[in-house]
This record gives C-alpha cells, sequence and structure tokens, in this order.
C-alpha cells in the first residue's frame, strides 16, 4: 500500500481560499490526499482550533500546519502595532 501524505484546507469560501484551494490541487500529487474543510461547520471550526489555525485560508499537512499558515493572526498587539486606536494628529 502506498504512504499518502494527508493535506487539509480550512477555507471559509472566500476568494483567497477558493485560490489556496486550487493552488494546493493544482500542486498535488498522487503521494497526497487533499481535503477541504468548510469553518462554516461548528465540527470544522473545534478542528482548526485545536491546531491552533489563526487565519484563513489555512493548509494542514500531516497534521502540521504548513508555515506559511502559522502566524498570530488578528490580534490587539498586532492591531495597535499598526497604529489602530491611536487619533492621527
Amino acid at each position: 500500500m502506498m504512504k499518502r501524505r494527508k493535506v487539509t484546507v480550512f477555507s471559509a469560501g472566500c476568494p483567497m481560499c477558493e485560490d489556496a484551494v486550487t493552488l494546493v490541487r493544482e500542486l498535488a500529487c498522487t503521494s497526497c490526499e487533499v481535503e477541504v474543510l468548510d469553518m462554516h461547520d461548528h465540527d470544522v471550526t473545534s478542528r482548526a482550533a485545536a491546531l491552533n489555525v489563526r487565519t484563513l485560508p489555512a493548509v494542514v499537512v500531516d497534521g502540521k500546519l504548513a508555515e506559511c499558515c502559522a502566524g498570530p493572526g488578528v490580534s490587539e498587539a498586532t492591531l495597535r502595532s499598526a497604529s489602530i486606536g491611536l487619533p492621527m494628529s
């Protein structure tokens, strides 16, 4: 039996998510099993949270969040560092 790589794409169905799904499918080889999960489903959201998914789209390969998707996502600190909340002079 051939060993398979499991690739999971967490998607909200937006155009950026669809582009990521297309790219993953284009890059996938015969060793890849690709699944696309809809973040509108509560069970999928729980699974994503357990994998520390913070932004969408997100790609998980063999149970590990891909480096490209491992950013911290939106947080108060990142928003404040972008000057949100600071009046303009």
